[in-house]
């Protein structure tokens, strides 16, 4: 007769998990918002349309953290990579101007912990408050002998409402208008497969801006949520703001041109114009430049200090510019640098014909002195 096992035995740990929920619902609860009419441990998640909307559409964003998890399991420090979860998310719902009203994680991973599972929830609950969104649920997968023991992949997705009258889509972007750059706290959660390969030991101490550090614990520094300070703007500046873009993997040349609508048949199409050292670029870049990172090749991988662009029109780009940086105290969050706004180029054109895809088109995004 063949030898019973139970759940456990095949390891799967139902206790842990039951001890991990109930580390989540405090967590929960934490970044509730008005709206919001689940609590955590149903089935699904459900959220309330505002009230007042002539046109909703709802605005959807889906992510994970990546390579950049790996340093965290080596330097046993988990309660960070939630907020880049969130926030690689959050950050590409904005650029549509609209804010994410929740957000929803997953974790798996191979053997549950649940002090290490509650940490990472923690971060993602962080970053729903810097969003000022509700964590509405997710899910916990325990997957023996799929994932190593003591690794978890984590990933999530945020949606969003807006009247669709609200809704920015790059179609106002005209020549002359103002790129106003909005500073990154280092790579963010991008190029982290290219980082591995330069830096052998997290542990090892470096100097940055003076201060000695782990190199691990700065390329663990969470990236920046700009909801807040964006929908500031947005709300102060109605449509003087005619395009934005989240500095993501791929960095300038990537996804710059993604604000810019095809231009049509025989009309010219627009581009950007980017000033070179226009903005402080932070220390971690160049010390992985270093450590060999390509130097050609750094603005195709990285956000190299500007996380969020916005296209603006040149009558308020002063004030916008003005605005954002008199507030930066106000956003400050513990741990990372302050943000600061740059005007770093303008919208031009170019006069050859851009065929299939814009990303990657050095056309489409000009370096100039």
């Amino acid at each position: 007769m063949a030898q019973t096992i139970d759940y456990k035995k095949a390891g799967v740990d139902v206790n842990e998990g039951y001890k991990a929920v109930d580390k989540y619902r405090k967590q929960a609860e934490r970044a509730r918002i008005p709206g919001q009419l689940t609590d955590l441990g149903a089935f699904n998640g459900m959220f309330a349309v505002p009230k007042g909307m002539k046109n909703p559409v709802m605005v959807s964003g889906t992510d994970g953290v990546g390579t950049k998890l790996d340093i965290a399991f080596k330097l046993k420090k988990y309660d960070t990579v939630g907020i880049d979860c969130v926030a690689m998310s959050v950050n590409d719902i904005l650029c549509s101007g609209v804010k994410t009203s929740f957000f929803l994680d997953y974790i798996a991973c191979g053997k549950l912990d649940s002090k290490i599972a509650g940490e990472l929830v923690k971060g993602v609950t962080d970053g729903c408050l810097d969003a000022g969104c509700a964590l509405l649920g997710g899910e916990t997968a325990e997957m023996p002998d799929f994932y190593d023991e003591g690794k978890y992949d984590l990933a999530g997705f945020g949606v969003g409402v807006a009247d669709k009258s609200d809704i920015i889509d790059g179609k106002k972007i005209k020549e002359g208008d103002i790129l106003i750059g909005l500073s990154s706290t280092g790579p963010h959660s991008n190029g982290y497969s290219l980082i591995r390969k330069l830096v052998k030991n997290f542990e090892e101490e470096i100097t940055l801006n003076g201060k000695k550090t782990r190199i691990g614990d700065a390329l663990l520094t969470p990236t920046r949520i700009y909801v807040k300070p964006v929908m500031e703007i947005l709300k102060k500046f109605p449509g003087s703001v005619h395009g934005m873009v989240h500095v993501t993997g791929g960095g300038f040349y990537e996804n710059v041109p993604r604000m810019y609508q095809k231009a049509p048949e025989g009309k010219k199409q627009l581009c950007s114009v980017i000033k070179k050292n226009s903005w402080e670029v932070p220390a971690i870049f160049d010390e992985l430049i270093k450590r060999g990172a390509d130097p050609k090749n750094v603005f195709s991988t990285f956000n190299m200090g500007i996380g969020f662009v916005l296209a603006v029109s040149k009558k308020d780009a002063e004030k916008i510019l003005k605005a954002f940086n008199a507030n930066a105290k106000k956003y400050s969050k513990k741990g990372i640098p302050d943000m600061k706004a740059y005007e770093i180029g303008y919208v031009s054109h170019t006069d050859k014909v851009i065929k299939g895809e814009f990303k990657g088109n050095k056309e489409m995004t000009q370096f100039v002195d």
